[in-house]
This record gives C-alpha cells, structure tokens and sequence, in this order.
C-alpha cells in the first residue's frame, strides 16, 4: 500500500503544464486565495477523492506510451501541502524513467518542500506577484517563501520554468513586471518564463460556491498590453511564452 492523498481530477492529455503531452494530477487543497483562481473547488483541504498513490501510479503507467514525449505533473490547488503523496508519486515515475514537474506556489517553507523539489525534474513555480504588498492582496500571502523557492532552485542546479498571471489592476503593471524581469535575468536555473494573460472562465465556480468574485468588472489585457509585457522580459535575455 502507497500513501493516501485528496485528488481533485485527472487531465491525462495535458498541453498547457508542462513540455510535450502530460498525465496531470490536478491535488486538493489549497493556502492561498488567489481573486483570479480559475478553480476556487480546489481550495478546501477536506473534499476531494481520497486516492492511493500506488492506484495513482498504476493509472499513470497506463498511459505511459501516450505522455513519453512529456510527462507527469503534479498540480493543484497547492501540491505542496500533501508532500508524502506527491513524494511517493514522484519516485514511483523516477523508477519508471517517466519526466516529472510540480507546479507550485512555493508556498511552504523551503526546509520542508526540498525533498519533494530534488525529486521533480522540472518545477512550474507561479510568482503570483513581484511586489509583495500586491502579492498580499492578491492572494493573502507574501511572496517570501516563492522566492526562497527560486533560490534554492537555483543552489540545486534545478529547472524552473516561472509563471505569471497578467491581471489588470494588480500584476499587469509595468514598474512590477520590470522588477521582475530584472530579478529573474540571472538565474540560471529559469529556463522559461510562462505569462498567462487573466480570463474569466472560472467565474462560474466562484458562484456556484457562493464566493463574491471582486474581479467582475476587470476586463482581459490587450494585445498591445501583452505584446509589451513580452518584450520588457525578452529584452532582458529572458526566453518566454505567451499562453493563451
């Protein structure tokens, strides 16, 4: 028997996290409170299928022939927060030779996630924002602990591929987003930096659980918006990519 865990869904042709076609296990629960969360149902710790990751493991291999030009990635809501399910998830595809990344917040301490960040071959991190006192607002937490991710990141030599929302009247703004690209220039271990462009598709949810959605009224940014923020990262030797 493996360990338990709460798992949210299962998306087994991934695009979107992660290189090539990935097997990507979507974990419940979730610290932070995120207004752009496209899924606020995975915030409670509580709910979710209780799952073995052995069970988990046979169903990956399944589909081995499918994902060998990705992989698996183990996404959330916060899959730091069931570190012993995601670590057995992780050396059960190192042993198969299957490609692992952990898309994450950093938002537990680095003592604490550093056994789960060795054991992934490549670590999605989201920098929710720059800026700290937005970063607060926007998802309730400082951006500390991310940051500390990064770092160690870097000391193991580990890939990283970031990830930024662009969302109008928090982190679309043009002083934060050069910070950013200034900090980031550096590390080695940033191999790609993934902006995601804020949409509404998970307004429904918001509603369907009751929560009051602040960002009714905020509208997507523009072509020319983005095409700046592209070009304020790629004139800082910064390879990026442009999602949706």
């Amino acid at each position: 028997m493996g360990v338990l865990g709460r798992v949210h869904s299962v998306e087994s042709f991934g695009t979107l996290d992660g290189p090539g076609i990935r097997y990507v296990l979507f974990l419940q629960g979730c610290a932070y409170r995120c207004l752009y969360c496209h899924n606020p149902d995975t915030w409670a710790v509580n709910v979710g299928k209780i799952i073995d990751s052995d069970e988990v493991l046979k169903d990956i291999l399944s589909y081995k022939n499918f994902i060998k030009s990705g992989g698996v990635t183990l996404s959330g809501g916060e899959p730091l927060l069931q570190i012993e399910f995601v670590k057995a998830i992780l050396k059960g595809c190192k042993e198969k030779g299957i490609h692992t990344a952990l898309d994450t917040a950093g938002s537990i301490p680095v003592e604490a996630s550093a056994p789960v960040l060795d054991l992934a071959d490549l670590i999605l991190l989201d920098i929710k924002c720059f800026d700290d006192e937005m970063s607060k607002v926007l998802t309730g937490h400082s951006n500390k602990r991310t940051l500390e991710t990064l770092n160690y990141c870097e000391e193991t030599d580990k890939r990283v591929w970031i990830r930024q929302v662009l969302l109008p009247g928090y982190t679309l703004n043009y002083r934060t987003l050069v910070g950013l690209a200034e900090y980031l220039k550096d590390f080695k271990c940033v191999e790609l930096v993934e902006l995601l462009p804020f949409h509404k598709m998970g307004e429904y949810k918001w509603a369907a659980l009751g929560f009051k959605y602040e960002l009714k009224d905020t509208q997507p940014p523009t072509p020319e918006e983005l095409n700046e923020v592209r070009n304020l990262f790629e004139s800082r030797g910064l390879k990026v990519l442009m999602k949706g």
